[in-house]
């Protein structure tokens, strides 16, 4: 049965965690479908590059990952010691490298007049 993954996750107990995520209907993520001959290979660096993207946005080492036909699988590390550093904006700023964020979020970093209530809402 699924569960809340703030039940799943506990930094106390282990910073590594096995992720994987799996195509259905046997579509392809990377390598040559031996039946249709269509080859998926060119999505494999594409992934590559997006998991260190991701983990250089985050407080994440990657200690291993696999990408095969149908699935993947990632070893994370969460650097909770790196994170803790963090400010606030280099928070903020970590995640606008990959989201837009919200109007509170853009205002911050822009160093505008912002609500006190705004910020309880940002932290």
């Amino acid at each position: 049965m699924p569960r809340p993954r703030r039940t799943q996750v506990s930094i106390e107990d282990t910073p590594f965690y096995h992720i994987t995520s799996r195509c259905v209907r046997k579509s392809w993520l990377a390598g040559v479908d031996k039946d249709t001959g269509h080859s998926y290979e060119h999505r494999r660096e594409w992934i590559e590059s997006r998991l260190i993207e991701l983990a250089g946005a985050f407080a994440i080492d990657i200690a291993a990952y696999a990408v095969m036909s149908n699935h993947l699988h990632v070893v994370l590390r969460i650097d909770i010691e790196s994170a803790n550093r963090w400010t606030d904006r280099e928070a903020v700023e970590h995640w606008h490298q990959l989201f837009k964020g919200t109007e509170i979020t853009q205002k911050f970093l822009k160093c505008e007049i912002i609500e006190s209530h705004e910020i309880k809402s940002n932290k």
